[in-house]
């Protein structure tokens, strides 16, 4: 008899993380939730594949349709971050789905604070945001190129369609899992994240409950293994925010 199903789907899509995806799983699992995690690796070349492939071989983690709480997939296609999401949000099992970056941006002990709003004003949504303003999140963070691309993006995106949310751009996005799938999600990149903030907005204006609460970051630089890039991916990003609103 597989087990019940989890309280939380942590949607952990990898490529070429061997660097920090132990710790990242590591911080998951101190986490005192009812969860499960599913990694999809994208096609890595650093390690990644191969030390999660160790995790299958020594039971650790199971397969795609296995009843672990820690299941692996390998995608056989670099379609992108987007694609891997979406491939683990279709094997999700959990009640409420969130998205992990493996890069030790996001801190873990934060999905307790997401769920407590979630369940307290019965959302559907709610964004962890890292612009709030007077947060010391947000007066800590480097006013860099990002800093200012996820400010402009958000202020496009409020102009757009209304929402008042302080940062489309987060990571951190925890839906009902019947909600994420009623999104009917489409992209294969990192504009997939602002699909999903374009077709909440638009779900927000037929009665979704969506909500907002501050979280930590640390972000990293391109040195440090940053992927996106700042005007290839805000272009790709605006053009999904208008895309999705008309």
């Amino acid at each position: 008899m597989p087990d019940s199903p989890p309280l939380l789907s942590v949607l952990i899509p990898v490529y070429n993380e061997r660097a920090t995806l132990e710790e990242i799983l590591r911080r998951v699992r101190a986490i005192s939730l009812d969860l499960e995690m599913i990694v999809v690796d994208n096609v890595s070349d650093d390690g990644t594949r191969e030390y999660l492939q160790s995790l299958l071989e020594s039971g650790d983690a199971g397969g795609a349709e296995s009843s672990s709480r820690l299941r692996v997939v390998f995608q056989t296609q670099n379609k992108g971050k987007g694609a891997s999401v979406r491939r683990a949000l279709g094997l999700a099992r959990g009640q409420w789905v969130i998205v992990q970056d493996a890069d030790l941006e996001y801190d873990p002990r934060d999905f307790q604070k997401l769920l407590d709003l979630a369940k307290r004003r019965r959302l559907d949504a709610v964004f962890g945001t890292r612009l709030a303003p007077g947060s010391a999140t947000r007066r800590e963070q480097p006013r860099t190129a990002f800093f200012y691309g996820r400010v402009g993006l958000t202020l496009f995106y409020r102009v757009l369609y209304g929402a008042p949310l302080d940062d489309v751009a987060t990571c951190y996005k925890l839906l009902r899992r019947p909600f994420a799938l009623s999104l009917g999600l489409t992209c294969d990149g990192f504009d997939l994240d602002f699909e999903i903030a374009a077709k909440v907005a638009r779900a927000r204006k037929h009665g979704a409950r969506v909500g907002q609460t501050p979280i930590s970051y640390h972000p990293r630089t391109e040195l440090e293994g940053k992927k996106i890039r700042v005007v290839r991916d805000g272009v790709r990003a605006a053009w999904a925010l208008l895309r999705f609103r008309f």
